[in-house]
């Protein structure tokens, strides 16, 4: 695309340094990390909270840049597109500098404060069943045509994802599922991207430490159901923030789903326990009647709710009844989502990315349907942090539903980043301490050790929930990231369990 067609998107307030003839400039690519950046690329010049691209403009030029995006004039000899806001900017440009691959795709988009990377999984699962080649975007990871790509934005940033978008469109990829966090719709990511059909599974409190309050939250998520961003909203009427949404909704037509309340998609029948969850699908979409028996290997009743998202979704993109019930039979295991580590141990230990009150409230509510008699009390035993650096009025709330919902709970480390782990444990364990757990609680920073303490102290037919981390393999203090996987670990305290005891 030409330099002045890019202008015409972007609407400067001003060009510097453009020369005759040099508004037929070629732009090959888009960049905003000098690291990345390549021959031929225009450079926008972000500024962020710890950092200006503005300082990285000199590495840019020289790595091949053509030309700047700025929020301000620099001293260098190319061409720069003055304007208001370097991110606005980008985000105007992206699609359509890609040729608007989201139009080529059937897309579907699911937001919400849990449930997302699971249902974008079921959802993948589904496509794939109905033999569509299929691309995934989100916090574990990108993959398609075969390759895998580690998760690092959930949502990418626009010119990344149109990028990305448009690789898929190029292999033939028909059918995409992404995640679509709050931030990412604050910060214009998926701005000219086009949804076939987006999910809100459910809102309760998080990530307050950049929205401020649960209605601007609430706002952020409301954004994506637009008439230029969305065809079809699919919404979970069992959370109220999901019956307002719907009341709400003028220009976009909606599918409602639930467990408990009256809604256009429901399970029926529902069974969950250690072998998985069973029930009825019902209910209708776009005028098909939906009537189908389906299981699958997650328990849970917050993974029924998710499958429920998944089938109408599906279902109002056009996969077939068959290949949602096979998609749902044989979904994969999903690293660090109610993730099962299992070494031949007469107990269950359970991996999941839970970090939010309700989030693991229902992930421990869960593990009680997979306790068993193993000749006393099954218990349920959590461990589980909060994160440095993030919203601290959830650490309480973190506490108090690990409270109600455990019989033994193991305060920890998550990832601290530049906070002392024993001020984010105090302020947890301020919302255990007035109505503790069962069988008491206990404080241990080194989240080794909790993990460790925990497994040693399991009897048969309980169940050890290590939340918070999931699929990340890594831990954060700040100063230095070290290697850490919590099912590894877990794995890996079983192995010396069983050494020790002969247990398995």
């Amino acid at each position: 695309m030409r330099l002045s067609e890019i202008a015409a998107l972007v609407r400067p307030m001003q060009v510097r340094g453009l020369g005759p003839g040099e508004d037929a400039t070629e732009v090959t690519d888009l960049a905003f990390d000098s690291r990345r950046t390549s021959p031929g690329s225009l450079f926008f010049c972000r500024p962020g909270a710890v950092d200006d691209g503005h300082r990285h403009a000199p590495a840019a030029v020289a790595a091949g840049a053509v030309a700047l995006v700025v929020e301000r004039v620099l001293d260098l000899p190319v061409p720069q597109l003055v304007v208001e806001d370097a991110r606005g900017a980008m985000n105007r440009a992206a699609a359509p500098f890609f040729g608007h691959p989201s139009r080529s795709l059937a897309l579907a988009g699911v937001t919400g404060t849990n449930g997302k990377t699971t249902t974008t999984y079921m959802l993948d699962a589904i496509f794939g069943a109905a033999g569509k080649a299929t691309g995934l975007i989100g916090t574990v990871e990108t993959r398609f045509a075969g390759g895998t790509i580690p998760g690092s934005r959930t949502t990418p940033e626009s010119a990344d994802l149109q990028r990305l978008l448009r690789r898929m469109v190029d292999v033939g990829v028909g059918f995409c599922a992404m995640e679509v966090t709050s931030v990412g719709l604050a910060q214009g990511r998926v701005d000219g991207t086009e949804f076939g059909v987006s999910v809100f599974t459910n809102l309760t409190q998080d990530h307050l430490d950049y929205h401020g309050d649960l209605e601007t939250y609430y706002r952020a998520k409301r954004a994506l159901f637009v008439p230029e961003r969305t065809a079809l909203a699919v919404v979970n009427v069992d959370d109220p923030y999901g019956v307002r949404l719907v009341n709400e909704l003028r220009d976009v037509p909606s599918v409602t789903y639930a467990l408990d309340a009256e809604a256009g998609v429901r399970a029926l029948d529902v069974t969950t326990g250690p072998a998985g969850s069973s029930f009825r699908l019902e209910g209708s979409v776009a005028g098909r009647i939906l009537d189908q028996p389906l299981h699958m290997r997650l328990p849970g009743h917050f993974n029924v709710a998710n499958a429920l998202a998944a089938s109408a979704a599906a279902t109002a993109l056009g996969a077939p009844i068959g290949a949602i019930a096979e998609g749902l039979a044989n979904l994969p295991r999903i690293p660090g989502r109610f993730d099962l580590v299992e070494e031949g141990q007469d107990f269950a230990v359970v991996v999941d990315y839970a970090h939010t009150p309700d989030g693991l409230g229902r992930v421990l509510a869960a593990a009680r349907d997979l306790t068993r008699d193993g000749g006393g009390r099954p218990r349920v035993i959590a461990v589980f942090g909060c994160g440095g650096d993030r919203d601290r009025t959830k650490r309480p709330l973190m506490g108090k539903a690990a409270a109600e919902h455990s019989d033994v709970v193991f305060v920890t480390s998550d990832n601290p980043r530049t906070e002392a782990p024993e001020a984010i444990m105090a302020e947890i364990e301020s919302g255990i301490a007035g109505a503790p757990p069962r069988l008491g609680y206990h404080l241990i920073a080194d989240r080794g050790e909790a993990i460790e303490a925990a497994i040693a102290g399991a009897r048969p037919g309980d169940v050890v929930v290590i939340a918070g981390k999931g699929h990340e393999t890594t831990q954060n203090f700040g100063d230095r990231v070290v290697d850490f996987d919590d099912a590894r670990v877990a794995a890996v305290s079983l192995q010396r369990l069983a050494g020790a005891d002969g247990r398995r």
